[in-house]
């Protein structure tokens, strides 16, 4: 099927449309923007500045990409947005380019962005995560793969998101959200281990164990987080999703939820 511009979009002719696109009533397209094959734009969406947009993503009516970021330090320059494949971003989303000459805000690949949330500038996230409606991430947070975000959790600035995570509704982050954890609250903190999330991404049942006993030294025994990360080291089976923890804890700046 042969790409397909309704006659009310304005694409600007500098624009590369891949093929097999589908471009809705009153869309607008600025020149800047590289659009992959078979994305999918619903209608009134806006897609403007250094945009580079993979295959297969779909776009519902409203949502605006790669204008110019909402950070008062904005002082101009080039600065990018890129979005990998197969992504689904729905209404009213906004996804914001960087700030600082030359940086990049950047979306990996099937994600599902639900209505009216935000991702600020210098946002990276990774693939498969889900942000349910209304959640919020400010500048430069980091979201790793398979996380889930709930609706109307508002995500500080710096903060970061581990693998597998899941956050509650309504939650304020923060501090990091370590991997394979349910955290929620305001202020959010870690409840439990997000077992469900383990299964669904078939972790081994020694990760799913050495997990839990991590869990426990870290969030559950009193341990200061260096004093944690030795006695995890010490006595628990060092399982890839272990090891993963670990080095995300030893590389927090803002400390763990």
């Amino acid at each position: 099927m042969p790409t397909n511009i309704h006659p009310t979009a304005i694409v600007h002719p500098d624009a590369a449309i891949g093929e097999n696109c589908q471009i809705g009533p009153y869309c607008v397209i600025g020149a800047e923007v590289e659009l992959g094959d078979s994305c999918s734009l619903h209608s009134h969406v806006v897609l403007d500045g250094k945009l580079k947009m993979g295959k297969g993503n779909e776009v519902y009516p409203f949502a605006s990409i790669g204008l110019k970021t909402q950070d008062l330090k904005w002082k101009g320059g080039e600065t990018y947005t890129e979005i990998g494949e197969n992504n689904t971003i729905r209404e009213y989303v906004t996804i914001h380019s960087a700030t600082g000459d030359g940086e990049f805000t950047r979306i990996g690949s099937n994600n599902n962005i639900l209505a009216y949330c935000h991702v600020a500038h210098n946002v990276t996230i990774g693939d498969y995560v889900i942000m349910s409606n209304v959640a919020t991430l400010a500048g430069h947070v980091l979201v790793e793969d398979y996380a889930v975000i709930g609706g109307l959790a508002a995500v500080h600035q710096f903060c970061r998101i581990g693998k597998m995570s899941i956050i509650g509704g309504c939650a304020k982050v923060v501090q990091d959200c370590p991997p394979y954890m349910i955290i929620d609250g305001n202020p959010a903190k870690t409840r439990a281990l997000n077992k469900i999330g383990l299964e669904r991404r078939s972790v081994s049942e020694a990760g799913k164990k050495a997990l839990k006993q991590a869990h426990r030294i870290l969030f559950r025994e009193g341990w200061n987080l260096s004093a944690g990360i030795k006695k995890v080291q010490q006595d628990v089976q060092m399982e890839p999703e272990v090891r993963h923890l670990l080095d995300f804890a030893a590389g927090s700046e803002r400390g763990l939820c």
